[in-house]
């Protein structure tokens, strides 16, 4: 290596010092810093060089380093990674569950489904056992895949301190005005819809199922689901992804969970919310946020459902009373949350903008060169292409 003394500061590059801070709050920041720097972490981008050195490399003769090299390394890990965390996802969600109700049905259990047959047949218990049983594992295992190979500090990962309350206010605002916008074309529509219509993406014959059943499962899918997904998501996923700044991490979080629908009509609501959970989460400095936007999206579903099974001629005035209700709550918590931006904060709380990452190449083809990479390519294809079928057939 030859070396040219006497550079000035300006003539270091370093990614880790030159991330922008301001948005989180400092013992969130020393503990990401530090992840960062972990040097034998191969999912870190860590990049430090001196611009007014060169290096000698075969077949390039003296050249200087830059970032640009490793930057496309480290995400090419990452990737890879993310890759195989959402093949795990894809097949607890639809091969494993048909080959543990084979077995089940084996030894059995009143519980049965065929190779060329997606649906689930038998008891109702064993039904609703199976599903939140496949749906945690669904989860929970690309979770900790994840947590074991990117090695984020838990406080990093699971953003836990509330620094802007209005962060939350704001993120729940949004998700009560999508809420509706999701759900107008749908409400005139000449579909019939049922309580049964709200388990829609599962593959079974909900209306053999008791109360009892649809009680448990709706509040496991209400509130268990959307915690752990949160913490895959929002936690597992997010953490590493910000090193290439927040606009990246909330666009790729919120492509890989509409992906991960397979089902095209959930893809696009599933998409923003994922965007108004990650925005609220930064904003609020804690993944509570992106946990509440999840949950209050969920009720808001049931609640339309139960009220449409309603038989009464009134049900259409009382629908409408409620969907107009919950847009106006959101217009005033929304407005509620402009003001008080507009007036500023305490100079001691983090800033409310996002970390802004800049490289030699653009932020789309940031995009482009990371979700091309196998296996995240070829899960997002099988994803899109299961979508076009269900949706078909």
């Amino acid at each position: 290596m030859n070396n040219f003394t006497g550079g000035h500061s300006a003539d270091i590059i370093n990614v880790v010092d030159e991330f922008d801070y301001s948005t989180q709050h400092s013992s969130y920041n020393t503990e990401f810093i530090k992840w960062r720097k972990q040097r034998n972490n191969p999912f870190t981008f860590n990049f430090r060089a001196n611009q007014r050195e060169i290096v000698y490399i075969e077949g390039r003769g003296f050249v200087a380093r830059y970032p640009l090299e490793e930057e496309n390394d480290v995400l090419s890990k990452i990737f890879y990674t993310l890759g195989l965390a959402a093949l795990i996802w894809l097949v607890m969600d639809t091969i494993a569950i048909k080959l543990v109700a084979q077995v089940l049905s084996i030894f059995g259990f009143s519980i049965h489904t065929t190779i060329f047959n997606s649906s689930l047949y038998g008891g109702s218990v064993e039904i609703v056992s199976l599903l939140i049983a496949s749906s945690l594992l669904k989860v929970l295992v690309p979770t900790i895949f994840l947590n074991s190979k990117f090695k984020v500090p838990k406080n990093v990962r699971k953003m836990d301190k509330m620094t802007h309350p209005i962060g939350l206010v704001l993120a729940l605002s949004m998700t009560l005005i999508l809420c509706t916008i999701n759900f107008l074309p749908k409400a005139y529509s000449n579909d019939t819809r049922e309580i049964y219509a709200y388990f829609s993406t599962l593959n079974t014959d909900v209306e053999m199922w008791g109360q009892l059943e649809v009680v448990i499962y709706s509040l496991f899918d209400i509130v268990i689901m959307s915690i752990l997904s949160e913490l895959f998501f929002r936690g597992a996923m997010f953490a590493v992804l910000r090193q290439f700044g927040d606009p990246f991490a909330i666009l790729i979080t919120s492509v890989t969970a509409a992906m991960l629908t397979t089902d095209l009509r959930e893809a696009i609501p599933v998409f923003f919310l994922s965007l108004i959970a990650s925005y609220g989460m930064l904003r609020s400095g804690s993944i509570f946020t992106a946990m509440s936007v999840s949950v209050i999206y969920k009720m808001y579903e049931l609640a339309i459902t139960l009220l449409e099974v309603d038989p009464s001629e009134d049900m259409p005035l009382t629908r409408n009373f409620f969907i107009l209700i919950v847009f106006i709550t959101g217009a005033i918590l929304l407005f509620i949350a402009w003001l008080i931006d507009k007036n500023g904060t305490d100079d001691e709380s983090p800033a409310h903008g996002l970390a802004i990452f800049t490289s030699k190449q653009t932020f789309g083809m940031r995009v482009f060169n990371s979700v091309k990479i196998f296996p995240y390519s070829a899960v997002a294809a099988v994803c899109f292409v299961y979508a076009i079928i269900k949706l078909v057939y």
